[in-house]
């Protein structure tokens, strides 16, 4: 599975028969394999999670599916592109079709700020992509605000106790200041994941190493991707040196 950062929150998954495109809103994609089915996921409405750009690139594709939050408009999507349009509530599972009868399945969690995350079990491989589903716990908020969010984060977090994932895209956000790795690190003590993708960092890419000096990452500070630049390619966690 290669695995490419795109841009804040995007990533570029192309597995064995199928490639998974998340929360893209710019930025250079890779060259994309055109016999390959695309599914394009968008965790909300918020302009840095969801483009209506998006619906320009099944142009020179075969086949193309757009998998939304039910918070994204209906009519944003085009009416061609209207039967290649599933839209998600949180707290359900789906299987989708995709090429000669392979299915691809989706669970939705509750996000808790806008719409949705997501995991995503195809090809053998599992993958999570948050959103916005993280503790957003925020210095001058009241702290029964702070407390109701990491409570509802915990009932959503503890859904995934245990799952193996092969690949969890998750917010690190350095916005938060003190609190930034909380959401992360809950997280990653919960879920068993083996490669964790920061995201949201708002190209402070910094706050990556910041977590991994945290005593508190000490148990899963080796399975966290090092990110640096937007477009950087990896391979089942280990880093691409040549560009692509």
């Amino acid at each position: 599975m290669k695995i490419t950062f795109v841009h804040h929150s995007a990533f570029l998954a192309e597995l064995t028969s199928v490639v998974l495109l998340f929360d893209y809103t710019q930025g250079p994609l890779p060259k994309l394999d055109t016999d390959k089915p695309l599914f394009i996921f968008a965790s909300h409405r918020h302009g840095d999670h969801f483009s209506e750009k998006i619906f320009d690139l099944q142009k020179d594709l075969k086949e193309v599916h757009y998998v939304l939050s039910d918070d994204i408009s209906k009519r944003k999507v085009n009416k061609e592109l209207v039967d290649c349009v599933t839209f998600v509530k949180p707290g359900k599972k789906l299987r989708l079709s995709y090429g000669f009868g392979t299915e691809l399945e989706i669970t939705t969690f509750a996000s808790t700020d806008e719409g949705v995350a997501f995991l995503v079990n195809v090809d053998g491989e599992v993958l999570y992509h948050a959103g916005d589903l993280n503790n957003w716990r925020w210095e001058g908020e009241p702290e029964d605000w702070n407390r109701s969010m990491a409570k509802k984060y915990s009932r959503e977090v503890d859904r995934l106790a245990g799952v193996k994932i092969g690949a969890a895209f998750l917010p690190l956000d350095p916005r938060q200041e003190d609190s930034f790795y909380l959401g992360f690190d809950e997280f990653m003590r919960k879920a068993d994941v083996q490669h964790a993708f920061p995201m949201h960092c708002w190209g402070d890419f910094s706050v990556i190493g910041r977590l991994k000096e945290l005593e508190v990452s000490g148990p899963y500070r080796e399975r966290i991707i090092m990110i640096e630049r937007d477009g950087q390619p990896f391979i089942l966690g280990q880093e691409l040196h040549n560009d692509e």
